[in-house]
């Protein structure tokens, strides 16, 4: 439990009414109970207050809370960022048991951090460091010379690949698999590829069979990064791929080898970056986009959901689209296509009434 005064300070907000009232937990607005905290942070959901029981709630500035019939109120000025404080205070810890597991397997050349915990049948190889505080759950694979800073978590079924390097604080979300090989294979005489590049064209009727390209680079991590579930990221041919500090990678996001990403990213899931190419400094990906390999996405910039990046863009662009355009310029090619059919319409009239 704890008090309207005490979580309004936990957010950094303000609050009004009875401040010493009690609350165990949030919920919305429809069915928050009597001991729970309602997010009501839009005008929007202040009809559905009415159907829930809730004596306190989180509103937008200047909310008549009194005329909603509560006791309290908290208001929030930036309703996403003080959500994130809500569900800081009300989180549930994860539980993970101290200590190293007896059915874990760990190579005896492995340097394991003050403090840190380690489930059962989790495998790490030969010369791994893990930082102190880890908390590395179970079927948690760590291949050979992998290094791990402090207050990481790697949630059940990570895959850690050779040599890969990670900064402090680092989460990855079940399944996450981080220094698997590049996709990178080559045939030893032109094949189709080559000549669909050169000319434009395809002629061949045979082709050889593809030769691997071996990965000799690794991944880097910086600090406070989290990957999602599911999410890939390929270690370099030749050179680290990269990931720089605070970014954030949903889950099933496909990230390719030799790829650079600047800190502070936000990609979303189901996107994939083709290798080798370069992502600037807080640029957000939204979900499904596909951006193609050796490109260069300028800082800042934006590409929304579902666009196909073809070419590189320059720094604090919003992109959209198949292929993906500047935003205004997709909006209105979008437009025009939904007039075609009228056009076309009173173009064929038109013609008919031509003698």
């Amino acid at each position: 439990m704890i008090s309207i005064a005490e979580l309004a300070k936990a957010l950094g907000s303000d609050a009004a009414g009875d401040d010493k009232l009690m609350v165990s937990g949030a919920a919305e607005p429809g069915t928050a109970q009597r001991h729970e905290v309602a997010l009501a942070m839009s005008p929007e959901f202040a009809d559905e207050l009415k159907n829930g029981a809730a004596e306190a709630a989180i509103l937008w500035p200047n909310a008549d809370w009194q005329a909603m019939g509560l006791k309290a109120a908290i208001f929030a000025p930036r309703p996403r960022y003080v959500l994130s404080g809500v569900t800081e205070v009300f989180d549930h810890p994860l539980h993970v048991e101290d200590g190293i597991s007896s059915m874990a397997v760990i190579d005896p050349s492995a340097e394991i951090g003050e403090g840190a915990s380690i489930g059962p049948f989790v495998v790490i190889r030969g010369n791994v460091k893990i930082g102190r505080g880890c908390r590395i759950l179970p079927h948690v694979m760590i291949s050979e010379n992998v290094q791990i800073g402090d207050d990481a978590l790697l949630h059940a079924g990570v895959k850690i690949g050779a040599r890969v390097r990670i900064g402090d604080r680092f989460i990855a979300q079940p399944g996450a698999v981080l220094g698997g090989d590049g996709f990178s294979f080559v045939t030893p005489t032109p094949g189709v590829v080559d000549e669909a590049r050169s000319t434009g064209a395809i002629t061949s009727q045979d082709q050889e069979s593809y030769v691997r390209i071996n990965s000799l680079g690794a991944v880097v991590v910086g600090d406070d990064v989290e990957v999602g579930a599911n999410a890939c990221i390929d270690r370099g041919t030749i050179r680290d791929t990269s990931i720089g500090n605070g970014t954030k990678i949903d889950n099933l996001v496909q990230i390719g080898h030799n790829v650079q990403v600047g800190h502070t990213c936000l990609i979303c899931g189901h996107s994939g970056i083709g290798g080798s190419t370069r992502i600037g400094d807080r640029v957000v990906i939204g979900g499904a986009a596909s951006i193609a390999d050796h490109l260069h996405i300028g800082n800042n910039s934006v590409i929304t959901g579902n666009s196909g990046v073809a070419s590189n863009v320059g720094e604090n662009r919003i992109m959209m689209g198949y292929p993906a355009v500047r935003m205004d310029q997709n909006v209105s090619m979008y437009k025009a296509l939904r007039r075609l059919p009228r056009i076309l319409d009173k173009f064929m009239t038109d013609q008919k009434q031509v003698p």
